[in-house]
């Protein structure tokens, strides 16, 4: 990584090599390998997973149940109740072989709760030409997805698509004898992607339809993070008697604890943060009381500009709490319109996910992980909030000293710019000014390591690599005012070797005929 202090940062990543097959879990309580052992540059990898029972390239939580992952070890016989079908249904090994173990996982719904079921049964390839055994167990691999192109678009979206969701499902016909004889029999708990309801309806999730403005007709689905903006037509004279942009809109109706109950989970209210017409953002220490829109010096403030919702459930897919952290702002009567952005998470009782930036190797636009090494010990995260390495983020002011602190994270394999304008001044002193500036580039708590793989372990040092820097400093202008452009970017560098085809020599036929074989015909 390097930094050229006063007239840009440049930040230079190196692509980990081609995917591998997933490592098993390692025991969290063995002490930390030393680099001591290998060479971090010259160390291998470890031996593939050649075990089609230990594979599972859909677990990305850690220490936590992804949902319809059904090989994930983490999901108990409570959390496949909550599944609607197995996203990896099958796992095999290389198809060329002549006989294979596949891994087969479906879902029983017949039973009550619905439960998994798991088959390990032998494969055989009626191929002539498949492979009897192979002595290169590394050639296990994960082949690379299908791009979709317009020829194969419809298939891929036959493939992987799903419905969207609708605000009653159809199953619920509450005028049939049927219904209400099952009815009195069933266990009724939330399953992945099922409307949330509410006292009147269902948790709205407001998304943009056919164009950019905002449709409040969107139900949030159970266990499906999302997170949206559109448009919303506002009016300086109208904002209080617009709900939409009221706080009171996203609380004021509570959701059922499982569907079709009595039991109500009220929205609380988890922190409130006003933005300034200038993009700053402070949170308040009473988020408790409630914030309505309201007109002051010809400006109305408390207007609703996102909303989180974070979720809290139990295995039984039941909803326990429910709260939204909301950023209000303030416009002028010149803004004929907002941007609202709205996010949806979830999180299992008693349980402290940790998301993974892909198994084993990264996902292209997940972030890059990063942290610390302390002496003596191993890999501890950023405390930030997704454990990621981070860039100076631009901002519609783009003045470097109003932007201290807003940050955006590295995604994976996303060349990245962003900067700012130092407005300098003939009062500035050179030496806190370049120091102000170096803090502003590398942002708080720059970490020391970033992970090679998406899923690696803190325990496991070797797994990171160590951040290099460079400082190349330069001499200020002084004496005058003058704007000074302030740069950081990103770029990512495959430098991985490409895969070449090899194949072993033909056998030859050593065979003798006799010196009359083909006679009378030569």
């Amino acid at each position: 990584m390097a930094a050229a202090l006063g007239f840009g940062a440049f930040l230079l990543l190196l692509l980990p090599p081609p995917l591998r097959a997933a490592e098993p879990r390692e025991d969290p309580g063995a002490p930390p390998e030393t680099s001591t052992a290998v060479p971090a540059r010259t160390r291998r990898g470890p031996a593939p997973v050649t075990d089609v029972a230990k594979l599972c390239v859909c677990d990305l939580l850690v220490a936590e149940c992804d949902v319809n992952c059904c090989c994930d070890p983490d999901c108990s016989a409570a959390d496949f109740s909550l599944f609607t079908t197995c996203s990896v249904p099958v796992v095999t090994g290389d198809s060329r072989l002549c006989s294979q173990k596949a891994a087969i996982y479906s879902l029983d719904v017949e039973a009550n709760p619905p439960e998994r079921v798991f088959k390990l049964i032998d494969q055989v390839n009626p191929s002539i030409f498949c492979i009897h055994a192979t002595n290169y167990e590394q050639a296990l691999t994960f082949s690379s997805p299908e791009i979709p192109t317009s020829e194969n678009f419809d298939q891929l979206l036959k493939q992987f698509g799903s419905a969207t969701f609708s605000a009653e499902p159809e199953s619920w016909d509450m005028n049939t004898d049927d219904q209400n004889l099952s009815d009195a029999n069933e266990t009724y708990r939330y399953q992945y992607g099922v409307p949330i309801q509410t006292v009147d309806a269902f948790l709205r999730l407001p998304s943009p339809v056919v164009s950019s403005w905002c449709s409040d007709e969107n139900p949030a689905g159970f266990l499906v993070n999302q997170a949206t903006k559109c448009i919303r037509s506002v009016s300086v004279e109208k904002c209080e008697n617009i709900q939409a942009i009221s706080m009171l809109f996203y609380i004021n109706s509570s959701i059922l604890a499982v569907p079709k109950s009595s039991q109500m989970v009220n929205i609380s209210v988890q922190s409130v943060s006003v933005q300034s017409l200038n993009g700053t953002r402070t949170l308040l220490n009473d988020s408790d009381v409630l914030r309505l829109p309201m007109i002051l010096d010809e400006l109305c403030i408390n207007v609703v500009l996102g909303v989180s919702y974070h979720i809290t459930y139990t295995d039984a897919g039941e909803i326990i709490e429910a709260a939204g952290a909301f950023v209000l702002g303030a416009i002028n009567k010149e803004a004929l319109s907002i941007e609202q952005s709205f996010e949806i998470s979830f999180t299992q009782v008693n349980t402290t996910p940790v998301p993974l930036s892909g198994n084993p190797g990264y996902v292209v636009g997940l972030p890059v992980r990063a942290g610390f090494r302390p002496q003596g010990s191993g890999i501890i995260q950023n405390t930030n909030k997704y454990s990621q390495l981070t860039i100076l983020q631009s901002t519609s002011a783009q003045d470097c000293l109003v932007a201290q602190g807003a940050r955006a994270p590295v995604l994976f394999g996303y060349n990245m710019i962003s900067g700012c304008k130092l407005r300098m001044t003939a009062a500035m002193k050179c030496q806190p000014l370049t120091q102000a500036l170096l803090d502003l580039l590398k942002g708080q708590s720059f970490p020391d390591y970033v992970a090679s793989f998406g899923n690696s372990q803190a325990q496991d040092v070797l797994d990171w690599v160590p951040i290099t820097h460079l400082y190349i400093s330069e001499q200020l202008p002084s004496g005058r005012e003058r704007t000074i452009p302030i740069t950081s970017s990103v770029v990512f560098t495959d430098v991985s070797l490409p895969a070449e085809p090899g194949y072993k020599a033909w056998p030859t036929i050593n065979a003798k005929l006799p010196f009359d074989f083909f006679f009378p015909f030569v």
